[in-house]
């Protein structure tokens, strides 16, 4: 596994890469032992400590977490007790999804995915109407069913996944609410919708 150790703002000398390379080493071990890569980011935030860990180990699989503490190991080791509690929680379905990684990959879609600038609380004359756009780069749609886009949105530790539903084809998007639940959008199960794709 490629191992990469960011600091901002942090010294990250031999001896917190040292303990990342065994915790992370001692996690992958138990529950995940082909991951491809982790970045690891150390940063301050007023006088916490934060930690930021990221491992990609699999095909469209990545694992997020991040902490924050007075000290840096105390940071990273709860960033790295979220990450364990995620691998923990998905074991068999990540071993089951690494199995089936190694049959043929089906074509993927691609998609623009487009960074905003915030909103200004009173707009500019000549602003165009909508927010800058600071970043744009390619992302992948994936085919996958409701709990596996589920497993994923939680995994990379975000809020929202837009996915192609792998059992009719149609775009759906999961989220989480702010009661903590998770939403899911269909369009396929709107009976309106179906009886207009009948008629047309």
């Amino acid at each position: 596994m490629q191992l990469t150790i960011t600091g901002k703002q942090t010294d990250t000398g031999d001896a917190l890469r040292r303990h990342v390379e065994a915790s992370l080493g001692s996690i992958l071990g138990k529950y995940f032992k082909t991951a491809i890569e982790a970045h690891v980011v150390f940063s301050k935030e007023a006088h916490m400590s934060r930690a930021e860990i990221s491992l990609h180990i699999g095909r469209g699989i990545v694992v997020n977490a991040g902490a924050a503490a007075l000290e840096t190991y105390t940071a990273y080791d709860a960033a790295a007790e979220r990450i364990a509690k995620q691998l923990r929680r998905y074991k068999r379905r990540l071993r089951d999804h690494h199995a089936k990684a190694r049959e043929p990959m089906e074509a993927s879609e691609r998609a623009r995915d487009y960074v905003l600038a915030p909103i200004a609380e009173e707009p500019e004359e000549d602003a165009g109407g909508g927010p800058a756009v600071i970043a744009e780069m390619s992302t992948v749609l994936p085919n996958l069913t409701v709990s596996e886009a589920v497993m994923r949105m939680d995994l990379a530790d975000t809020r929202v996944l837009l996915f192609r539903n792998r059992s009719h084809g149609e775009l759906n998007l999961v989220y989480r609410r702010a009661d903590g639940n998770i939403g899911w959008i269909d369009p396929e199960l709107d009976p309106t919708r179906r009886t207009r794709h009948r008629e047309a």
